[in-house]
């Protein structure tokens, strides 16, 4: 799963820049974006755009849906049924989007120790989620846009504090994504594979970000001494 990460405005930024689109003129670090808030995502909504900046709900609401459930998100999309599944299918074909990060979060679970972990580009650089999005009606007529992680098998580095990790899309991948004309099966599936072992590094942090409360700098300590000592002691694999 994807349900914690984060993007620094300097992250931010770069993103803009790689894709072209001018970035607003103030941009917020954020330590530990979480679901149902807003997020910054990419998207070419018609054929004939060129790639623009919106902000979206995590949590996809699908079209078809008869109102939004806060206690059950759907976060993130898994890879290996995108074809299947109503909730995404139509939006895998039509409306797929780019969520930058500068790092994901997962947790290692040991009896009752839960034990953060954060997973970054070796150089720290923005990367991409492989992102869906949806607009969805009430019936009073509000418009609900919302978007969804799309999640795959983990890597070396990833498997080891969980079974899944989000697909991180290549720099040169980032068009075809976003190119409405992709196919499918030649062009887009291809691209949802686990991120190669060395393009992610892990770092052990404190408890301060397991909090969802917590949106600040200290979100990235480095687990110190203090830390759950009954938090499992893992190899991963570099």
């Amino acid at each position: 799963m994807c349900t914690r990460f984060v993007l620094l405005k300097d992250q931010l930024q770069a993103a803009y820049v790689a894709l072209g689109v001018e970035a607003p003129a103030e941009l917020v670090s954020r330590y530990n974006l979480a679901p149902s808030t807003r997020l910054t995502a990419f998207r070419r909504p018609s054929r004939a755009a060129a790639p623009e900046s919106t902000t979206l709900r995590w949590g996809l609401v699908p079209s078809w849906a008869k109102s939004v459930d806060p206690s059950a998100p759907l976060v993130n999309a898994r890879a290996e049924t995108l074809t299947e599944k109503p909730s995404f299918r139509d939006a895998f074909r039509q409306r797929r989007c780019l969520v930058p990060a500068g790092g994901f979060y997962e947790w290692a679970i040991h009896g009752r120790a839960r034990k953060p972990w954060l997973f970054q580009r070796p150089d720290a650089a923005v990367f991409f989620f492989a992102g869906l999005w949806e607009t969805w009606r009430s019936p009073t007529g509000d418009l609900v846009e919302s978007c969804a992680i799309i999640t795959t098998t983990p890597n070396a580095v990833t498997r080891p504090v969980h079974d899944r990790m989000p697909v991180l899309l290549a720099p040169e991948a980032t068009r075809a994504w976003l190119d409405p004309e992709a196919n499918l099966e030649r062009d887009l599936i291809p691209l949802l594979r686990p991120a190669p072992d060395d393009a992610l590094t892990a770092t052990a942090l404190s408890t301060h970000v397991s909090n969802v409360r917590h949106d600040d700098p200290a979100c990235l300590t480095p687990a110190g001494p203090d830390d759950d000592s009954s938090a499992p002691q893992l190899s991963l694999g570099f």
